[in-house]
């Protein structure tokens, strides 16, 4: 039997749209039908806010529903989903775990685009969602199913050790999850910003060492980094911090610039530097980093807005305007 569902969607003239359809409930395979409880808000949604679709990925809510062949849910579960919702399964990606690099991959802004996490409900196959750990809360986990998914699979596949000195650029989004996940790691956090505003948060977060870059043209440390993570939203002085990295360091750049990528050249062989590119988290680093962050208690810090056309508009426009500390979070019912 159908339900009418709500959707808030994006437009050509980036116009924000309230939308109401009918879904089908007769669910196949191992659909799953979700009622959506809260939804992170996430810098992608603003790119994609001049397109027609759904707009939301960070969702949480708790499972109305099941498909014949889903096998691990049932209706009162809560669960997440993140940027990907499915892949081929077959290609050699697939059968390695690497599933988010996929060929046949459907990421948020390039499939499905009738429905997002910015709405009432959803119905998203079963693989690819994410059992919420009973410690952590719907509104809680929501920014974890991007944010901290893209920041622990950059520490996942850089192979960072406990003993490593983290360099992270930038304390936003990213940023404070990232301080976070490499301090509980037992890494040496070394966080750089443009100004010493956000320096005491920083320090509570987990930093060891904070570093001001506005008008610093090199930055002298005691010690080198190991890895970076470049957390800003667009690239930095890449001369400045090559300086610093350790010979054999990884450098994992998490910043969505349209420009290219533009790094001295030199420094990169004689180091031995790597630049590692990466996106979210395949299934298995997912529910590994869900795990993690309930075991440390590791939260986002957030800003809460109501699940309506008003709160969507809202959250994305504090967003915009840079001034979102540090994820937003759409809360359905408030």
């Amino acid at each position: 039997m159908p339900i009418e569902v709500t959707l808030f969607k994006g437009s050509k003239d980036g116009t924000i749209r309230k939308e109401v359809v009918k879904r089908d409930t007769n669910l196949k395979h191992d659909d799953v039908l979700i009622r959506v409880t809260h939804s992170g808000v996430c810098f992608t949604d603003v790119h994609y806010r001049t397109t027609d679709m759904g707009l939301g990925h960070e969702g949480t809510g708790v499972v109305e529903a099941t498909g014949p062949e889903a096998k691990v849910l049932k209706k009162g579960d809560r669960v997440g989903w993140g940027y990907e919702h499915d892949c081929c399964g077959h290609c050699r990606q697939c059968l390695t775990g690497w599933e988010t690099l996929c060929p046949e991959r459907k990421f948020y802004g390039l499939a499905d685009f009738d429905q997002g996490s910015f709405g009432s409900h959803a119905v998203w196959r079963e693989a690819f969602l994410f059992k919420i750990p009973d410690s952590m809360s719907n509104e809680d986990a929501g920014p974890l199913m991007c944010g901290g998914s893209t920041v622990f699979n950059a520490l996942h596949v850089a192979q960072v050790r406990p003993t490593a000195r983290v360099g992270i650029v930038g304390v936003g989004g990213l940023g404070h999850l990232a301080i976070q996940f490499a301090a509980n790691m037992g890494c040496q956090v070394v966080v750089f910003s443009g100004t010493d505003n956000k320096k005491d948060e920083a320090m509570k977060l987990g930093a060891t060492e904070f570093h001001a870059t506005k008008g610093i043209k090199e930055l002298k440390l005691e010690k080198p980094i190991d890895n970076l993570l470049v957390t800003t939203s667009s690239q930095p002085d890449w001369q400045m911090y090559l300086n610093v990295m350790a010979p054999g360091g990884v450098i994992s750049p998490l910043s969505i610039d349209s420009n290219d990528f533009q790094i001295p050249y030199m420094p990169l062989l004689v180091q031995g530097l790597r630049v590692q590119g990466g996106v979210v988290s395949a299934r298995q680093v997912h529910r590994d980093m869900l795990e993690f962050a309930a075991v440390h208690n590791i939260k986002p810090i957030k800003m809460t807005f109501p699940m309506t056309l008003e709160g969507v508009k809202e959250s994305l426009k504090t967003l915009e305007e840079g001034k979102m500390r540090y994820r937003g979070v759409l809360v359905a019912g408030k």
